[in-house]
């Protein structure tokens, strides 16, 4: 039984699997207020399932790339919650969730700003590079060198600004990542430490 979490992005969503079944799921988008909307929607997705707290086995949740603030919540309420049942934490990152979405060669493609994108590729499900912040110019070019010309699907915010990069290209373009995803990871491996994944600096900066 795995309750998956993601706050990374621009949304919010919680869903709760016992194995392949998903029980309840609920996502809402945002730009902020996950921390107000996190707990209360992961009560109402247990209730839907019919289960208490303690059923849980597991939790999963993003750890990012993604929004600094988002991420935290997420981070925060997962190991809270981990720890007051002594259940197992298991941290998965935004873009493989987000590339899990599709088949064969995905690419997850986050808009990360200031003419950049967080990027990794996929094949099956098994990752092709490792996560990166990277120019689009840089970024068109890594994706052209792993797909050499196959047919591929690029998945996030960033998509659109690499699809003239890769003619031909499926897009998908959620505003957050599947915790129905998340939650599948998450039960599929070993528990892997849910540290945060920062691939830049904050945007944010102390005043002079």
């Amino acid at each position: 039984m795995v309750l998956g979490l993601d706050t990374c992005l621009t949304a919010c969503s919680v869903a709760v699997r016992d194995g392949e079944r998903v029980l309840a799921y609920e996502a809402e988008v945002m730009a902020r207020g996950h921390q107000e909307r996190l707990a209360p929607m992961a009560e109402r997705v247990m209730a839907a399932a019919g289960l208490s707290f303690d059923r849980l086995q597991r939790i999963g949740v993003t750890v990012g790339p993604g929004s600094f603030t988002g991420l935290r919540v997420g981070l925060a309420f997962a190991k809270g919650l981990a720890s007051a049942l002594g259940v197992a934490l298991s941290g998965v990152g935004a873009l493989e969730a987000l590339a899990a979405e599709a088949d064969g060669l995905v690419f997850a493609v986050v808009d990360a700003r200031r003419d950049q994108v967080y990027l990794q590729g996929f094949e099956d499900g098994r990752a092709l590079m490792a996560p990166d912040a990277l120019e689009l110019g840089i970024a068109a070019a890594r994706l052209a060198e792993i797909a050499a010309g196959r047919p591929l699907t690029l998945v996030g915010s960033g998509a659109p600004l690499l699809a003239g990069f890769a003619p031909g290209a499926r897009l998908l373009t959620p505003e957050g990542c599947d915790a129905r995803q998340v939650a599948r990871l998450a039960a599929a491996r070993p528990p892997v430490p849910a540290r945060p994944l920062y691939l830049r600096a904050p945007d944010a900066r102390l005043p002079a």
